[in-house]
């Protein structure tokens, strides 16, 4: 159901590469024979040709993916790009340098109605778990497309009659997506009844609408982008860099681009892993983190002897700065790779079916934007400040930290799922065992045994839904932590006698989000064992079932008792742990209905599911 789809957008990306970079390659070294322009303004005249279709077609793309059924839709994106590379055959035979751009300019019209359908067709051949490896796979191989592409190219035009072997392959690779298309599973249209939009003004007005509506989701598209600027920044400059800073030739300017493009595709394939089959937006700081620190090292491993005669590859190799370049552009690589999936997924995820396209079109004309932004910014810090490429590089890492710190500031749920899964990947390993008692839709109660200060952290991250967790007002203060739980939305509870207010309040609030069809987690021990042992549950549990009569999933958690945050051995978070990357067991049992829920079930199943050891 996936591989069909993912060969035709792998032999799509392939194809534009392969006739973009001979295009390039063709300019830089023959342009004389068409016209007496200078080369570096029919690069970038290129460059806009390809970028231009995104802003006038991605709107209209979008409606027209949310329209129709995307199978077939797909199938006559396929059938145009058969014809523009007969064009593309044709201009080569005539020797048009013109023809040539306006075929650049069809690919790229061609590629802007492909866009929405790419992103918003995945959600609806894959589950919700297979969305982070779904998007992994798609960024993987758009990545080595490029990385294909580039080399495909650069070696086609080293041959005799280069333009007739670029024609055969890039009319090959039409046939060959056309062929796969054939293959793709139906996918219904979401928005059968929709007005298209002729208006441009207006159609590009609403698609960003669609994309302001979600908060998150709009953040998420900031950042995607913010990446595809920092990836047309890193690659346009690649080449001179190669030249100005690293005093080689253009075989280590491959080997850089190949080690970043493997770097993108590995770290797409690692955050399909290290996410657990779920959209783990925890994951995206980490990659932020690392474009930051990799990217500045650039700068301090760029200090390369200056030479007279641009080194070849093996002389490049022999230098003592050689192999930290290489280890710097690789995890570049890697760490975009972990950024950008699961901003994707998310933005899948959190969009509504019947209008996913159309945000997907937003995304691609904010795309398209930032890569214009990087080419102004490179011309400005470039050209008018004189920086050298490496001090550019360290500016990009340093703007890429500021634009890390704004995006986690305006949504902490970024930075509080960061700290979820690093708890989870570093102090403990967690196993998780028959989650699937969990609803995947609608209201109910999860009632746990309270063993330390980030059970909730450790079950929230276990969780595929969002759960609002019920925990004692003196946790929920924490210092830290506080920070967690307050972006979380979990809701502080005292007993009636503490503070009668405070415990009104979060059963209305308990109330609330039960009516609005979420998960609410209680712990209704009431505080942390001090002794491992499982303590009598009160009864505000059934006072909740009362007022809303949702089903109950009892939970365990095994394995906590001894570490820093548990009461073990004295006051939690004073002590050196017993037990170092404890391994932490979360087990869930079968529902039990409202109507034969009691304190002294719930305790009962719990005490089951636990076993003799917290």
């Amino acid at each position: 159901r996936f591989l069909p789809f993912f060969c035709t957008q792998f032999f799509g990306a392939f194809n534009d590469n392969v006739y973009k970079n001979a295009l390039i390659l063709l300019i830089a070294y023959e342009s004389l024979r068409y016209t007496a322009l200078d080369s570096d303004l029919l690069n970038n005249l290129a460059a806009g040709l390809f970028i231009l279709p995104f802003f006038l077609f991605s709107a209209f793309a979008g409606q027209l993916a949310d329209k129709y059924e995307k199978s077939g839709y797909i199938r006559w994106i396929k059938n145009a790009e058969i014809m523009i590379m007969c064009l593309a055959a044709l201009a080569f035979y005539m020797q048009s340098l013109w023809g040539l751009m306006g075929v650049l300019f069809l690919m790229g019209a061609q590629s802007a109605f492909f866009g929405p359908v790419k992103y918003s067709i995945i959600p609806q051949h894959l589950a919700e778990e297979e969305l982070v490896s779904g998007n992994a796979f798609v960024e993987m191989g758009t990545f080595l497309a490029i990385l294909l592409g580039t080399a495909g190219a650069g070696l086609l035009m080293l041959l005799d009659q280069s333009t007739r072997w670029i024609s055969v392959l890039v009319f090959g690779l039409a046939i060959i997506g056309r062929l796969t298309s054939q293959w793709i599973p139906v996918a219904a249209a979401q928005d059968p009844g929709l007005q298209v939009e002729m208006n441009p003004f207006r159609l590009v007005k609403q698609t960003m609408q669609y994309a302001y509506g979600t908060r998150s989701v709009f953040l998420a598209i900031l950042g995607i982008s913010w990446f595809w600027f920092l990836g047309a920044s890193y690659l346009t400059q690649l080449p001179n860099y190669t030249i100005e800073v690293l005093s080689s030739q253009k075989s280590v300017v491959t080997l850089l681009l190949c080690v970043f493009s493997v770097g993108t595709g590995a770290g797409s394939m690692l955050c399909a892993r290290l996410s657990g089959h779920k959209v783990e937006i925890g994951i995206v700081p980490l990659g932020s983190l690392g474009l930051s620190v990799f990217g500045a090292d650039l700068y301090f491993a760029s200090d390369m002897p200056v030479v007279e005669t641009l080194r070849t590859l093996g002389q490049f190799m022999q230098l003592p700065n050689a192999s930290r370049v290489l280890v710097d552009m690789a995890l570049i690589g890697v760490s975009g790779g972990l950024f950008i999936v699961p901003l994707y997924a998310m933005v899948q995820q959190r969009t509504a079916a019947e209008h996913r396209a159309r945000v997907i079109a937003a995304n691609n004309i904010l795309n398209a934007l930032l890569m214009v932004l990087a080419a102004v910014v490179g011309v400005l810090l470039l050209g008018v400040a004189d920086l050298s490429k490496s001090q550019y590089f360290l500016v990009l890492a340093l703007a890429n930290a500021a634009v890390a710190c704004y995006i986690y500031a305006q949504a902490p749920e970024f930075t509080m799922r960061f700290i979820i899964w690093l708890l989870g990947h570093s102090m403990y390993r967690v196993k998780h065992t028959q989650l699937q008692h969990i609803p995947d839709t609608g209201p109910a109660v999860l009632v746990c045994n309270h063993v330390s200060y980030v059970d909730a952290l450790l079950l929230g991250g276990a969780i595929r839904r969002p759960v609002r967790f019920v925990m004692y007002k003196e946790i929920y203060e924490t210092p830290v932590l506080n920070f967690v739980f307050r972006t979380g939305r979990a809701i502080p509870i005292a007993s009636a006698s503490e503070d009668p207010e405070a415990c009104d309040q979060a059963y209305e609030s308990i109330s609330r989000a039960l009516r609005r069809g979420q998960l609410v987690c209680i712990f209704p021990e009431g505080r942390l064992t001090r002794s491992g042992e499982l303590g009598e549950f009160k009864k505000g549990v059934e006072k909740i079932i009362e007022r809303d009569p949702v089903p109950v999933v009892p939970l365990a958690l095994r394995g906590l008792w001894g570490s820093f945050f548990s009461h073990a051995d004295g006051r939690a978070r004073v002590k050196w742990p017993r037990r170092a990357f404890a391994r932490l067991d979360i087990v869930a049992g079968e529902p039990v209905a409202a109507e034969t829920v009691s304190a002294e079930l719930l305790q009962a199943r719990v005490q089951e599911l636990r076993g003799p050891v917290s």
